[in-house]
């Protein structure tokens, strides 16, 4: 199942989500506007970040939870090279900006080989699994930390993985944002030449060859990566803004 558009999950059908909130702007679309960042201002504590398409494969398999490299059910531990994501949710108001608290992050990506549980996909049954997806709630300063591995290459597309943040407002109304994060080529280059992930190596997509990567604000969508003692540590700030009530 190769599906850009996989509907919302469970947690968001409550109520119906009526708009979305992201770099200043309203998205009606499935991708943002080319100038998507034109018109935000510099923030000392945050960073507004575009908008783009969901992908495959989300699903909402109700795990909340830290560590998403487990299957639940199976046990079994996705292979590859540990790295944690923290994710610093900021909402951003007037120019300033406040941790935003207590709004739901998911993150999936594909696993060494380029599959995604939940689905039918890479010629695979994998509905019954649950390996590499999960979300949490942002802390009172606006963090939530996912322990995960490096990501394989999935078909066609650059090294990648999927988040969505989504919260309710006091109007009970329903506001998402969702992108997609990226990693350095160079340090791909790195992670793919060692054993694990050697026979990626080869007709493998770079970020600039990715379409969505280049039209879609894929340089601001970079993941800062550091080393860790068992891998990499990862850290993305971002500033979102949510509309006025109408």
């Amino acid at each position: 199942m190769d599906n850009e558009d996989i509907q919302i999950g469970q947690v968001f059908t409550r109520r119906k989500v009526i708009q979305l909130f992201g770099a200043g702007f309203f998205v009606g679309t499935e991708h943002p506007p080319s100038s998507e960042l034109s018109h935000a201002k510099s923030l000392p504590v945050c960073m507004m970040r575009p908008q783009q398409t969901e992908g495959p494969f989300f699903a909402d398999v109700k795990l909340e939870r830290s560590d998403i490299r487990v299957d639940p059910d199976t046990k079994s531990v996705s292979s590859g090279l540990p790295i944690e994501i923290k994710i610093q949710a900021m909402q951003v108001d007037k120019n300033q900006s406040v941790p935003l608290t207590g709004a739901r992050v998911d993150l999936w990506h594909c696993d060494l080989d380029g599959r995604y549980s939940g689905f039918r996909n890479q010629g695979e049954d994998l509905r019954n699994e649950k390996f590499l997806r999960g979300y949490q709630f942002t802390s009172d300063t606006g963090l939530v930390k996912f322990m995960t591995i490096y990501p394989g290459r999935y078909p066609g597309r650059t090294v990648h993985v999927h988040l969505k943040i989504s919260t309710i407002d006091k109007d009970d109304r329903i506001f998402e944002f969702t992108t997609q994060l990226y990693f350095d080529d160079n340090i791909t280059d790195q992670v793919y030449s060692t054993n694990a992930y050697r026979h990626l190596k080869s007709r493998r997509i770079r970020n600039l060859n990715d379409w969505i990567f280049r039209r879609y604000g894929g340089k601001q969508l970079m993941l800062d990566l550091s080393p860790s003692d068992s891998g990499y540590l990862a850290t993305f700030p971002i500033g979102l803004q949510l509309p006025d009530a109408n």
